[in-house]
């Protein structure tokens, strides 16, 4: 079943409250209010591309370190730099769009430039950081300056 198109005109205001009696000087500033916030979405929408994604990615704690799983399928070893200072981990890298046949009509996968940081909360061993890239999952290895096993305490009567 179609129902038929109704028009409307007048402003913004004046569809949205008709009757309402806002004066003149009140519909006007609202008027550019809506329209500065109209271009100002227009603008975050047409933002530039190189700005960089985060990685889905799970931080662990385990006895001897502190271990991080980032999902990057699709993207090559080479294409992946990791830098860790004190304890700040930081991940970058590019995943570049492959060359196609034919017509994209849709895409929902990302790409471009990507960064994951990660600060860590306690002393690591920096230069014993190891790193793997198995089935798309990147996977480093953060050991900790000390390990915190967990221990009993005694309690001794005073």
């Amino acid at each position: 079943m179609t129902l038929p198109v109704r028009h409307r005109s007048g402003s913004l205001l004046e569809r949205s409250f008709p009757g309402f009696g806002w004066g003149e000087p009140i519909a006007t500033e609202f008027e550019e209010l809506f329209e500065r916030m109209n271009r100002l979405l227009q603008g975050a929408a047409a933002a530039p591309a190189a700005l960089a994604w985060s990685p889905a990615a799970d931080m662990r704690e385990t006895d001897y370190a502190y271990v991080i799983e980032a999902e990057l399928p699709g993207i090559k070893r080479d294409d992946i730099d990791i830098e860790m200072s004190e304890r700040d981990l930081h991940i970058t890298g590019e995943f570049k769009e492959r060359e196609r046949e034919g017509v994209l009509r849709r895409s929902t996968r990302r790409t471009g430039r990507f960064e994951y940081r990660a600060l860590l909360p306690a002393d690591v061993k920096s230069e014993e950081v190891s790193a793997t890239l198995h089935d798309g999952v990147l996977t480093v290895s953060v050991p900790k300056s000390q390990a915190t096993k967990p221990r009993h305490i005694e309690i001794t009567e005073s």
